[in-house]
């Protein structure tokens, strides 16, 4: 299947574009709806937004380029485990940074439907981390295990 739907479901299907794209695209329409002039992000929040997204990014190319280790997504899961850079500091860097860019979003925007997305998405993105966590763990066995018992799953020194 190649037509417009088709295209669609993997359009919003991918995990960056609704993240990065396609909530901003919501918040924005529906707060300029409802303003009746365009939203604009509160400028204390744009650092919010810009750490989310570049975390996302940067990681995800330290991950790919840097370490070779897998691809972008779990769809292609490491060849190794990477257990220094960023992750060191948590397991899970790429998906944080997703959930910084939501936050800035909805502080950003002042934006209910923004806190909605956030809030939606803080178990969808928890419960794909037990998925990889599971993978990871039959993989790479005991090795996983140390780096889980050393680094901590979202935030480092706390979660």
């Amino acid at each position: 299947m190649s037509g417009p739907i088709a295209r669609l479901r993997r359009f919003v299907g991918s995990t960056p574009r609704r993240t990065f794209v396609l909530y901003p695209a919501l918040v924005i329409g529906v707060e300029t709806a409802r303003r009746g002039s365009l939203a604009v992000p509160r400028p204390a929040f744009l650092a919010l937004l810009a750490w989310g997204y570049l975390q996302y990014r940067l990681v995800g190319e330290y991950r790919v380029r840097v370490m070779k280790a897998g691809g972008w997504g779990f769809d292609k899961p490491p060849d190794r485990l990477i257990e220094v850079g960023p992750y060191a500091y948590t397991r899970n860097p790429m998906y944080l940074g997703h959930l910084i860019f939501l936050l800035g979003l909805a502080l950003g925007f002042r934006s209910l439907l923004g806190w909605l997305i956030l809030l939606a998405n803080l178990p969808w993105f928890h419960a794909r981390v037990l998925a990889d966590e599971a993978r990871l763990r039959q993989k790479f066995g005991a090795e996983y295990e140390a780096y889980c018992a050393r680094v901590k799953r979202w935030i480092p020194s706390v979660l």
